[in-house]
């Protein structure tokens, strides 16, 4: 019989329970630790064995000899509140509302070449310190007003990380970036941070890596991501079909410029997949119909840059062939750049280039931006972080950043 522990079980729960064991005969008890948490080995296999313990303090499951038929590696599940109890907690004003309506109106309409503004959306790779994400979001604010006529920018609110391995995974999963895996309290700092940058005046932007995620803080949202590593999955693309706002596809890691083709293609249908309720959280079907706003953006790959005229020119081709929206954006960080961060400009300069020369079915670019430039690593933990510096991809300063759309707006002019 293994006896699992929870993970925060203490020291005197768990002898209490050794002790018990020894009381009623079981035999030859031992202790390992798995996955963070204590296992209490015995060979007694006896049912009586198991009622006499089954309530005892601090016990996750039991389990006889062989594994069980499901969960054999599942630690814990813990019920999350409904997304209605955390719309309650941080409600969405009339204000809010408004911008985000108005905004996701704005970038339909540059879409669809209603609006001949650029699109810039930028920001920290990944919000890790709402406090320094919010003074970032208060010193870009009156950038974006004083450039609206040219230029609607929109501020990355990043809190899923995706990871080819492992490693911090953003801040609805690890809001401590401690490994505590507070996902309750990271869903609250999201919809928290997003309320703050809308109030502000920004439009938000937002990489979806979960297809719950939505239910939760979708509604405070102006454009949202399928990254790389998602884009060619059909959980991705359903969920997409079924989003509020205008969504982008990257293209994937290895190169492929025709699998965010097709998953923009799949959106725009109607779909069913499965999801949860507003009200209680259940697990329910969801009807969509379809997503007409998805888009590309072209992101570079293991292959290298794609922001390149000729990339561009085949992009657009492949979204012609396919009857999608003949407009893309260009993301100048990640592979574009060669993850290089000092590079960014450089692949921002080229791109307005080729928008001022006029391929007007470029609508748009995306940047890594911080308060302070380049990255540091966590392993040191919260404590010893730098305020305002990137904790995932490294980052340009917004001192550069505001150069950049200076010169953006002259260029456009």
């Amino acid at each position: 019989m293994q006896i699992f522990m929870q993970p925060g079980a203490t020291q005197g729960q768990v002898q209490s329970i050794i002790n018990h064991l020894k009381i009623i005969g079981a035999g030859s008890v031992s202790v390992s630790r798995e996955n963070g948490a204590e296992v209490i080995h015995t060979n007694d296999q006896e049912w009586a064995t198991f009622q006499s313990i089954r309530l005892m303090q601090g016990i996750r499951r039991i389990t006889k000899g062989t594994k069980p038929l499901e969960d054999a590696n599942v630690m814990e599940v813990i019920r999350l509140d409904p997304p209605s109890d955390y719309k309650k907690r941080l409600p969405v004003s009339d204000e809010v509302k408004k911008t985000v309506l108005c905004s996701r109106q704005e970038i339909e309409a540059i879409l669809t070449g209603k609006d001949l503004r650029f699109i810039i959306i930028l920001g920290p790779c990944s919000i890790y310190d709402p406090i320094g994400g919010l003074e970032y979001a208060k010193k870009l604010a009156p950038l974006a007003r004083k450039y609206r006529d040219r230029l609607l920018i929109v501020m990355r609110s990043y809190f899923e990380k995706p990871r080819t391995t492992v490693g911090w995974e953003g801040l609805i999963q690890d809001p401590n970036l401690d490994e505590s895996l507070d996902m309750q309290l990271g869903l609250q700092k999201a919809r928290e941070f997003l309320l703050r940058v809308l109030k502000v005046g920004l439009p938000t932007a937002t990489e979806f890596t979960d297809p719950i995620t939505p239910q939760y803080i979708a509604d405070l949202v102006c454009w949202g991501a399928i990254g790389a590593r998602s884009a060619e999955a059909p959980a991705y693309r359903r969920m997409a079909s079924g989003l509020s706002m205008p969504v982008g596809f990257k293209n994937g890691t290895g190169g492929s410029i025709q699998l965010a083709v097709d998953g923009v293609v799949r959106a725009a249908a109607p779909s069913v997949f499965l999801g949860v309720d507003q009200e209680e959280g259940r697990a329910s079907v969801v009807r969509t119909t379809g997503n007409a706003s998805c888009h590309i953006v072209l992101r570079g790959s293991s292959r290298g840059p794609n922001y390149d005229e000729p990339s561009v020119k085949a992009a657009i081709q492949l979204l012609e062939r396919a009857g999608a929206i003949p407009r893309l954006l260009i993301d100048c960080s990640h592979d574009n750049s060669g993850k290089d961060y000092t590079r960014q400009p450089l692949v921002f300069r080229d791109v307005l280039r080729q928008r001022t020369e006029g391929n007007m079915r470029i609508v748009g670019v995306m940047l890594e931006s911080n308060l302070h430039e380049g990255k540091q690593t966590i392993n040191g933990g919260p404590a010893t972080l730098k305020y305002g510096v990137s904790i995932t991809d490294a980052c340009i300063s917004l001192e550069e950043t505001e150069l950049l759309l200076r010169e953006a707006d002259k260029s456009l002019g």
